[in-house]
């Protein structure tokens, strides 16, 4: 369980803090909530405590990952299908982004990147790539505590490597 004052990964919104657990009225059914404010949209949401792991929620990486995860981002093959089949790209890669599971948010990253320099992407794949490059970016600007310019230019010396 999150306490309060905790930053946690939302895979859709990225870094989010734990402003609150309380008591919440949903279909007329008392749930203890984790209030979530999302400071890159000024936004606040609450999650089900008991439904915050199935929808992805986790601690943010450690530094050691996040490392490794930069040294190794162009490592693996991408599956010819998102090159062939749109929507199962767009499926499998929304898939993936709601896992909350930074190897798999990564893999998005660096397929349809690969994807873009071979076609220009359709507005989905252009939309899941801009989400993911942000949630990614907001997770190392967190545990690397720079700024948004450094992570961008991090990410993106990572995908040139």
């Amino acid at each position: 369980m999150f306490q309060v004052g905790d930053k946690i990964f939302y895979p859709m919104h990225g870094i989010c803090i734990v402003d609150a657990v309380e008591k919440k009225d949903i279909l007329g059914k008392l749930e203890r909530c984790y209030i979530l404010s999302i400071p890159k949209v000024n936004m606040e949401i609450a999650i089900p405590v008991d439904k915050a792991s199935k929808i992805g929620i986790r601690k943010v990486v450690g530094l050691d990952i996040l490392e490794n995860i930069l040294k190794s981002f162009n490592h693996g093959e991408t599956d010819p299908i998102i090159f062939e089949n749109q929507r199962f790209c767009k499926d499998i890669n929304k898939k993936k982004m709601k896992s909350g599971n930074i190897y798999q948010g990564t893999e998005v990253i660096r397929d349809l990147t690969r994807k873009s320099q071979t076609s220009k992407l359709g507005q989905d794949d252009t939309n899941i790539l801009d989400n993911a490059r942000r949630v990614f970016v907001s997770e190392l600007m967190e545990v690397k505590s720079i700024a948004q310019e450094q992570a961008i230019y991090l990410l993106d010396e990572a995908l040139n490597s």
